[in-house]
């Protein structure tokens, strides 16, 4: 007798909605970066429903009911709703990162009116923190043992009138704030017609902490320790004597000739760094270009797609466009990276290099004398070094070829089914290892004209 009992209801329907749901609630209240979740990661809804039918259908074999319920219309347009949901969410994050909503131009014409606040005398030494909504901050080093604030509030109204109201509820204040001192807005409420650009000397021993929504942040001469934490806008600190910390939402940052170190964290644009005594730390998403020049204690940077490390750098760094380039750095360079073409000339110390799905090129112009370790696949590795180097190398190639113009008989080049192996010693005397490993991409040894 046939089996007439209906099939099993599937699983997934309600799995998929807990999964895209908790997802949703995730972004919501802890910023999962759903735009970039999605845009790489939205098949594994597709492997997700596949486990399920297929969990459906053994587990249905083992209770003995053969009849389990098929793909039905009704989920086929569920998974598609939900990769529409999770489109237009992500969709709405970057229009949101691109044109923020508040950005928007008002309507109007502009009125410009002066900004004045009563001078502070604070002592020389003393911590200053600054605080803005809407507006550029400059801060530079004055000549006296006061805190100076002047600046223009930009209002944008139909009419004088309109703009003179709006203007003259904004104010700012110079409070003492525990052991320092504080420059804010008198009132808490905000306009989005309205912004003031400050223009800010404090005395140069002062140590400054800027919090800053939207505007751009300038910094200069100043001898003690400097944070800035910006939501947009671009920040520039030059001069200076103490540690430079900055945390950003959106914009460019530049830092040159600093006497300590230089840390940049959060989201932006591009980044250069110039002329630092201390060492240089970039945590964050960045896209670029890079730079760092002349950073004596070296560079540490750290991203989703990459970890590096320098121990220093007397030349310099620069990333973007799908390169990577470094130059004399004579410290140790550890690099874990994924589809940037590599460029390094002149490493000094200990070197490793572990890549994916981009072209690897090392040059020396003076025999090395630590050891080399690059890894890589579906891409090729370029060793350039002077003739007169000395070397023990082992270098394998899977489904690749190995061309090597330095040529001894202590070294052993053999090939076996499309992979290729070079093992032994080349020179007079002893010298560093190295070790090379790819597939898919030749291996090649080059002398450095």
């Amino acid at each position: 007798m046939a089996d007439s009992s209906p099939p099993q209801r599937s699983l997934f329907p309600g799995l998929a909605l807990l999964f895209v749901g908790l997802l949703l609630l995730v972004h919501s209240y802890r910023g999962l970066d759903i735009a970039h979740l999605f845009s790489h990661w939205w098949p594994v809804l597709i492997i997700f429903w596949g486990a399920v039918k297929l969990y459906e259908r053994v587990l249905a074999g083992r209770s003995g009911q053969p009849r389990t319920s098929p793909i039905s219309a009704g989920e086929i347009l569920l998974v598609l709703g939900l990769l529409c949901l999770l489109g237009i969410v992500a969709g709405v994050d970057v229009i949101r990162g691109k044109f923020p909503w508040d950005d928007f131009p008002v309507r109007g014409d502009r009125f410009d009116f002066d900004l004045n606040v009563k001078p502070q005398p604070v002592p020389a030494d003393s911590r200053i923190t600054i605080r803005n909504g809407r507006g550029d901050i400059s801060v530079r080093s004055g000549d006296d043992s006061q805190i100076h604030v002047d600046g223009k509030k930009n209002v944008k109204a139909w009419n004088a009138t309109d703009a003179e109201h709006i203007a003259s509820a904004i104010s700012f204040e110079i409070a003492k704030n525990g052991d320092g001192y504080e420059v804010r807005p008198a009132n808490s409420s905000s306009d989005t017609r309205a912004r003031v650009d400050l223009d800010i000397s404090v005395p140069k021993g002062a140590a400054v902490a800027i919090r800053n929504e939207r505007g751009d942040v300038s910094v200069s001469d100043m001898n003690k320790p400097v944070i800035v934490n910006t939501t947009r806008g671009d920040v520039d600190i030059h001069d200076t004597g103490g540690d430079v910390t900055i945390d950003t939402g959106k914009g460019d940052v530049k830092v040159s000739d600093t006497k300590g170190n230089v840390k940049v964290s959060g989201h932006g644009g591009e980044i250069n760094v110039s002329s630092a005594t201390g060492g240089l730390t970039i945590d964050g998403e960045f896209f670029g270009p890079i730079r760092a020049d002349k950073i004596a204690k070296g560079v540490r940077f750290l991203s989703q797609r990459t970890d590096l490390t320098l121990t220093q750098l007397t030349g310099h760094l620069e990333t973007g466009s799908g390169n990577l380039e470094i130059a004399d750095a004579p410290g140790n360079l550890t690099l874990r990276t994924n589809s940037y073409d590599i460029s390094i000339e002149n490493a000094g110390g200990k070197l490793r290099v572990d890549n994916r799905n981009g072209n690897i090129e090392v040059r020396f112009s003076v025999p090395p004398k630590e050891d080399i370790e690059m890894t890589n696949s579906s891409s090729p590795i370029t060793l350039s070094l002077p003739e007169s180097s000395s070397f023990d190398i082992v270098a394998d190639c899977h489904s690749c070829d190995i061309d090597s113009e330095f040529s001894s008989d202590t070294l052993k080049h053999t090939s076996s089914g499309g992979d290729a192996h070079l093992e032994g010693k080349y020179g007079k005397s002893r010298g560093p290892k190295i070790r090379l490993k790819t597939s898919y991409g030749p291996i090649s040894l080059r002398k450095t004209s």
